[in-house]
């Protein structure tokens, strides 16, 4: 199996660079089952195009297979040493470590630089044809092109085979380039060769970064990488939920400054900002997700006692994963809980909290369930400082026309700014709070900001 990929911006020779491998010399690294051979067939200032080629050894696959296959010999009788899968993924990782992590020591400056690449993979097993390889590839603004084998030339009337020899051309980064093939070959493919378990759905996020969570084929990619499996399913799409939603706001937003941070940090940062000005050490993420609430509050030392709530047992486990719970210190393990449970019912976990922030949470219910909320958090734990987040339904008017739209299609529902406030004045007129609504996010001059902000204060 064979991945070729050719630069032809000049000094078309920066590839080797990015993949800090030199044009000089044949390399090679281990992979599981096999060895990859690195070796470029060109290397001028006009054309540079490096190979990664793969030599699999068939009696290795069947030693190290796990599980069985859908018919007893599959094992045995398999095209998996001759044919682009998920080996080809682990062997990206392996031979261009740097390249897919974004680093390049002596280039620094060609990680974010666009090139003109085309990549070329022989032999390719596409279960959906040209047209899924189309879907997958063209939304990220890929040219396409296939071609399709006959199951055996000896006798056409046997039809096509699902193999294909594939070429992709784009205006990319290199990093990006590695970060669509990684995720997208298995997806082609729709098999892995390894057990699919939780660390999973980590490396999809990470390399599906800036893209999946506005690919069309999203609920595909997903279902095909995690192979179908429900509770890793969950955890992904409830992290890619953020993600989605984020996404098209900073889009709309329109920002051209790379440094600056997306809507959600500085959601978050304003957020864990408010808290400190409090000087609470108590503190509640209620709806804590994925947990990146949860790494900022951690991070200052002022917050002594923290709990994250979530609804969703499977996000706790990957939020749990993501702030590496198994690395933290017993400082860090004293000051820090997550638990299952929701907002909308009496739970006496959750007393004796100074603070509590519920961040993006609340448009994820029916609208007839915020009584209950409202009686169990102003209520019921009456926290002295309530920090709560959503999207304001003005700023929609910026990207549609539509007044039904929503940013998202898990949310109940969205509130204009003057909505927001009489639901505030309602709160601080039934219970003893009183509250003040900020802005999140640049405002526009007639819809105001894409997100809002209210911190109610017990009196």
């Amino acid at each position: 199996m064979l991945l070729s990929i050719t630069n032809t911006r000049k000094p078309a020779t920066d590839l080797g660079f990015l993949l800090h491998k030199h044009p000089a010399k044949l390399q090679s690294v281990n992979i599981k089952s096999g060895i990859a051979h690195i070796f470029y067939s060109a290397a001028t200032e006009e054309v540079c195009t490096c190979n990664l080629l793969l030599d699999i050894d068939p009696v290795s696959l069947v030693r190290d297979h796990k599980g069985g296959g859908s018919f007893a010999l599959e094992q045995y009788v398999n095209d998996r040493p001759y044919v682009v899968s998920s080996l080809m993924s682990t062997a990206i990782t392996k031979a261009f470590t740097s390249a897919v992590n974004g680093k390049c020591k002596d280039k620094p400056e060609l990680v974010a630089m666009p090139m003109d690449l085309t990549v070329a993979l022989s032999v390719v097993p596409i279960r959906g044809g040209v047209e899924l390889l189309q879907n997958l590839f063209e939304p990220l603004g890929y040219t396409v092109k296939a071609t399709q084998y006959k199951l055996d030339e000896n006798f056409p009337e046997w039809g096509d085979s699902h193999y294909y020899t594939v070429e992709l051309q784009h205006h990319i980064t290199v990093q990006q380039l590695l970060s669509h093939l990684y995720v997208l070959i298995p997806v082609m493919d729709n098999v892995k060769h390894y057990f699919v378990n939780e660390d999973e759905v980590e490396k999809l996020l990470a390399k599906g970064e800036g893209w999946l969570e506005q690919h069309p084929f999203q609920e595909l990619i997903v279902k095909r990488y995690l192979r179908y499996r429900s509770t890793l399913l969950k955890e992904a799409n409830s992290a890619l939920d953020v993600k989605e939603e984020e996404a098209l706001v900073n889009e709309e937003s329109g920002k051209k400054d790379a440094c600056q941070p997306n809507l959600h940090d500085q959601r978050l940062a304003t957020v864990r900002d408010a808290l400190l000005a409090t000087e609470a050490s108590a503190v509640l993420d209620l709806g804590c997700g994925e947990g990146k609430l949860l790494r900022l509050l951690l991070e200052k030392r002022q917050f002594t006692r923290i709990l994250g709530i979530d609804i969703s047992l499977h996000v706790l486990n990957y939020a749990k994963r993501r702030l590496k719970f198994n690395r933290l210190s017993e400082e860090e393990l004293g000051r820090i809980t997550l638990a299952q449970g929701s907002v909308l019912y009496k739970d006496e976990r959750l007393l004796g909290y100074d603070a509590a922030a519920l961040v993006e949470v609340i448009e994820h219910l029916e609208e007839h369930r915020l009584q209950a909320l409202e009686k169990n958090l102003f209520g019921y734990l009456q926290t002295p400082h309530i920090f709560i987040t959503t999207p304001n339904k003005d700023w929609n008017n910026t990207f549609t026309e539509d007044n039904s739209k929503m940013r998202h299609t898990d949310h109940r529902f969205e509130w204009t700014r003057a909505a927001f406030a009489a639901w505030c004045e309602k709160v601080a007129t039934t219970y003893p709070y009183k509250f003040v609504i900020s802005d999140l996010g640049d405002a526009h001059e007639v819809y105001g900001a894409p997100s809002q902000l209210v911190h109610f204060t017990k009196i």
